[in-house]
């Protein structure tokens, strides 16, 4: 066996584990659950390249689970001491400190994010990243959540979040937001979008 069949071998495993970690949640708890397995590699990678890497303030990401985002969010450079991973479920906010002990894990609801986050952020967020189930929230729920965001966040640093839905999230036209969308990516399963919110 070679050197790189056997990384292979050993990395399959984790994504194994990973896959039945997030089914026993959603079989739990589906409504807290964004999907039911996590982020494909493309679609974390393509959520991961709209952070800034050479600012220096917080990247808050949204509903981690077992980090498939946060990893891409590594890989693309930006440094672990700037995440905080807010998560609603004990068990994978366990993982994730195991998995990042330099990032700084919340634990609790993202959608009291101003309440939750605001003791948290010694400094507006440069990003903030979202993998949270929001179409499976009514709509004004989502907005009041964008719009938490954008209080946490510098301005004109952006709200990130995908869907697999081929509607967006959130409306395209909100006043004074800019909006902008990744191409559809067919190698995720199910096919998803990634949609970026700036505010003006």
């Amino acid at each position: 066996m070679t050197m790189h069949s056997s990384a292979r071998a050993l990395k399959k495993p984790a994504r194994l584990d990973d896959e039945v970690r997030f089914l026993r949640s959603w079989i739990e708890k589906p409504l807290h659950m964004g999907a039911v397995m996590p982020s494909g590699k493309f679609l974390a990678r393509t959520m991961a390249q709209y952070v800034d890497v050479d600012s220096t303030g917080p990247v808050v990401e949204l509903g981690p689970g077992t980090g498939a985002i946060t990893s891409a969010l590594i890989d693309h450079g930006v440094d672990p001491k700037r995440l905080v991973l807010l998560e609603f479920d004990p068990g994978f906010c366990a993982l994730l400190r195991e998995r990042y002990p330099q990032a700084k894990v919340v634990q609790g609801d993202a959608y009291r994010l101003r309440d939750t986050m605001w003791k948290v952020l010694p400094e507006p967020a440069t990003a903030i990243v979202s993998g949270l189930p929001l179409v499976t929230k009514p709509m004004l729920t989502r907005m009041k959540l964008v719009r938490d965001a954008f209080n946490l966040l510098e301005p004109g640093a952006p709200f990130v979040q995908f869907t697999y839905s081929v509607a967006p999230p959130i409306p395209k036209s909100l006043p004074g937001v800019d909006t902008e969308a990744s191409e559809r990516i067919w190698m995720n399963i199910p096919p998803a979008r990634v949609w970026v919110y700036r505010k003006r």
